[in-house]
C-alpha cells in the first residue's frame, strides 16, 4: 500500500515541478522566476525524501537537509542581488 502512495506522491510532485518550470520560463517578472526556482528546490527536496523512503536509506535525508540549506542561501543571495545589484557589501 505504501508503494502506491509513493508512486502517487512522485507523480504529484513531478506535476508540480512541471508547473514550476512553466512559471520559471514564462514568468512576467523576476520575482515570479525567483519564487518558481525556490519552489522547485522545495519540490526537489521532497523528491529526495520520497526516494529515501522508497529505498530505505537514511543518507538521503541528510542530503535533503544539505540541499535545503544550499537552496535557502542561494535564494537569499539571488534576491539580494536583484534588489541591490551586489551580494557582498
Amino acid at each position: 500500500m505504501i508503494f502506491y502512495a509513493l508512486v502517487f506522491a512522485f507523480a504529484a510532485i513531478g506535476a508540480g515541478l512541471m508547473c514550476n518550470l512553466w512559471r520559471l520560463l514564462q514568468g512576467p517578472s523576476i520575482a515570479d522566476r525567483i519564487l518558481a526556482l525556490d519552489t522547485m528546490v522545495i519540490n526537489s527536496i521532497a523528491l529526495i525524501i520520497l526516494y529515501g523512503v522508497l529505498q530505505g536509506r537514511t543518507v538521503l535525508f541528510e542530503a535533503a537537509i544539505l540541499f535545503a540549506m544550499v537552496g535557502f542561501i542561494s535564494t537569499v543571495a539571488y534576491c539580494k542581488f536583484v534588489l541591490r545589484g551586489d551580494i557582498i557589501e
